[in-house]
């Protein structure tokens, strides 16, 4: 039976704005108060999954929540009608409003992790939503996010669902922004990395000093033990701290891999060597060759791989056995890295080609192509058992397109946020949305 590596890309929400909400992340406190483009941002993330749907991939949407989260602020004591609450926010607590209104939910490499049926004890496909529990625009993602995954994996027979972990520093988890899965096929059993920041009880495990460590090696077990993975199919390794204060809040920012290929930076881990060993014995005894590419310090320094994020890509696997690297137009405009990736793909390696997306409106907000997407391995029954309308195809694209240039506003600034009528503007465009991608009921403004 045929398997797939489907990606389910994050639409980006009507409220797209620059807030500066996520500490670690340099692009998104770079350019915090800025005007963003919400319509352009989701137009942008639109041609990413068109054209890897014409390039043969199989290619999945992934709705945005309902923003201003005006629940969220009642239970931090607002009151009175939406409008008021809004209002009210704006005027004594405009980061609490400004929070709610994050679009952060587009970057849906946290959303999630996820583990094939070929790797879990019952044969079915594996979800736990991330708790996201470092930052709190991120947190109250978590119920709109199992709701949204459940009306598109909804067959129990063939997919289960996990609640977040416990929302508390011990168990912080990002989803599968620090997660990976090695493969020799999709549908054969793999290898699943797991990537932690700092430990939460063992002490034996160093901690960044600048910025937080946002996933723990406690949340990483407990979700390989939800998902029923054996020791023999798991390897977990330790982010290097230092560079967690460089700006690399989630191991897609130093690290990408796919298939039986990473792709890393030498400074990424810590216990590289141990940890590339460890990969290598537990992919060969399922059937895979592991291999490695490591992209010296000397040719892309740290910095250079955060502000071009040229970790975070997708690295995707053609038909002929070779790999397509998908990066933002930022890799060209910084001189050493696309030196590098021109030599890369001249290196007759595993890595073939590089193509180019303008992803800009995503990229100033500090998410780039590999945050954008949520890989889901399925085999022809289980992508058969998919909501089918949450597929990508031409007729969609044209009609999810039509939807952005009806609802979304083309300019967004703080002061926009105050405006009582975009929630009502963001309940009807998602209102249509859901009958759009077949979800039924999954937004709080229609459940209650």
């Amino acid at each position: 039976m045929k398997s797939y590596e489907v990606n389910f890309d994050g639409l980006v929400g009507p409220t797209h704005n620059y807030g500066g909400l996520s500490y670690g992340n340099v692009a998104s406190q770079s350019n915090s108060q800025q005007s963003s483009n919400p319509r352009e941002a989701a137009l942008q993330g639109l041609a990413k999954m068109k054209a890897l749907m014409e390039m043969g991939f199989t290619q999945g949407v992934l709705a945005p929540q309902e923003r201003p989260d005006v629940a969220a602020l009642r239970s931090l004591g607002f009151s009175g009608s939406d409008a008021q609450v809004i209002q009210q926010a704006a005027k004594d607590a405009m980061p609490l409003l400004v929070a709610s209104c994050s679009a952060s939910s587009m970057w849906v490499a946290n959303a999630a992790t996820v583990s094939p049926s070929a790797d879990t004890a019952d044969g079915r496909v594996h979800f736990t939503a991330a708790n996201l529990n470092c930052k709190y625009h991120r947190s109250i993602e978590h119920p709109t996010t199992t709701r949204v995954l459940k009306a598109m994996f909804a067959d129990q027979q063939h997919f289960a669902h996990h609640a977040a972990l416990p929302a508390v520093a011990q168990f912080g988890d990002e989803g599968a922004a620090n997660h990976t899965r090695f493969c020799h096929d999709y549908g054969q059993a793999g290898v699943e990395f797991f990537v932690f920041g700092r430990s939460a009880f063992d002490t034996r495990y160093p901690a960044p000093q600048k910025y937080p460590a946002r996933q723990t090696l406690e949340a990483s077990q407990a979700v390989a033990r939800l998902h029923g993975l054996s020791e023999d199919g798991v390897v977990f390794a330790q982010q290097n701290p230092a560079v967690i204060d460089q700006g690399v809040f989630h191991n897609d920012v130093i690290a990408v891999g796919n298939g039986e290929l990473l792709f890393y930076h030498e400074d990424a881990f810590l216990n590289t060597e141990h940890m590339l060993a460890e990969l290598h014995d537990k992919l060969g005894r399922r059937g895979g060759r592991f291999r490695a590419i490591c992209v010296p310090r000397a040719e892309v320094a740290v910095e250079d791989a955060v502000r071009s994020y040229l970790f975070n890509s997708q690295l995707l696997s053609r038909a002929d056995g070779s790999m397509l690297l998908i990066v933002p137009e930022e890799c060209r405009g910084n001189e050493r890295v696309w030196q590098y990736l021109q030599r890369l793909i001249a290196d007759d390696g595993p890595v073939a080609e590089v193509k180019v997306f303008d992803l800009k409106q995503s990229m100033q907000n500090g998410g780039g192509p590999a945050c954008l997407r949520l890989r889901v391995a399925l085999n022809e029954t289980e992508l058969a058992a998919v909501n089918p309308g949450v597929i990508m195809t031409a007729p969609l694209y044209d009609t999810l397109t039509q939807w952005v240039e009806k609802h979304y506003r083309d300019r967004m600034s703080e002061t926009d946020l105050t405006d009582p009528g975009l929630l009502l503007e963001c309940r009807a465009a998602l209102d249509e949305l859901t009958k759009i991608l077949k979800l039924g009921s999954v937004y709080p403004f229609q459940i209650n």
